[in-house]
């Protein structure tokens, strides 16, 4: 089925699929109708899996037999909490395993930025292949829930929950801005810029187009007060032939 969606994309496209091993060629009849055969041949034997599948079920209730788990289907409580203590461990190590992908960042801007903005840095934050799977963006519910369990194991600071200070708007801004580039270190003026613009944030005098020189503006005072990730910036010649700031 993801075949015919794909090829029925390239025909919307004005393209044709050709395939090298078998006799599929949408640019002529022949192949069209080769297609068309092997789909619905496909169909059937999913059709015919499902059915084999349910009729197996129907013969094992009549036999007495229920599937699944008996101590839950009991409502065990001795079986529960087996469950929940299994899949909480399987948790704990999934977050263990990428730690290194996101908890570096998160330090950077905890407690001082709130936990929005944080969401929104590491949801723009490159990560390697190891690291969190994208298909799970984090929410502020599940970061804080996943600093919470943390916190309790000992494997972070307990500082990192405590509620964020009310700033300045270009307090936040300065912090925010430097921990972008703390999370991606190679990221060059124009493309902080552009992410600042994509998470409709505004600038110090209130517009919503983002210059790189004033994302240097920024960088600059981040440095001055020395905040981790900053440091060292305006020397780089990226920062040194920026233009003056336009903010």
């Amino acid at each position: 089925s993801h075949l015919l969606a794909v090829i029925e994309q390239l025909e919307a496209r004005g393209a044709h699929f050709r395939s090298l091993h078998d006799p599929i060629d949408t640019s002529t009849p022949q192949g069209m109708f080769s297609l068309q055969v092997l789909g619905a041949v496909a169909q059937l034997e999913r059709a015919l899996i499902a059915e084999r599948t349910k009729a197996g079920l129907r013969a094992a209730r009549a036999r007495g037999r229920i599937g699944g788990n008996p101590g839950l289907r009991a409502r065990d409580p001795d079986a529960i909490r087996k469950l929940r203590a299994r899949r909480d461990a399987a948790h704990l190590e999934d977050i263990l395993e990428r730690l290194d992908t996101w908890l570096p960042i998160m330090r950077r801007l905890r407690p001082d930025q709130p936990w929005g903005d944080v969401v929104r840095v590491l949801n723009r934050a490159p990560v390697p292949a190891s690291g969190q799977d994208l298909s799970r963006p984090w929410t502020v519910e599940r970061l804080r829930r996943t600093v919470r369990r943390l916190a309790a194991e000992g494997v972070v600071e307990p500082n990192l929950l405590a509620r964020a200070i009310p700033q300045r708007r270009d307090d936040r801004l300065i912090r925010l801005v430097a921990g972008i580039k703390a999370a991606a270190p190679n990221r060059t003026l124009q493309q902080i810029a552009v992410q600042l613009e994509a998470m409709h944030e505004r600038t110090p005098r209130g517009g919503t187009r983002w210059h790189p020189s004033s994302v240097r503006n920024l960088l600059q005072r981040a440095e001055r007060l020395g905040l981790g990730g900053a440091r060292g910036l305006a020397e780089s010649h990226e920062y040194r032939k920026a233009t003056p700031s336009l903010y």
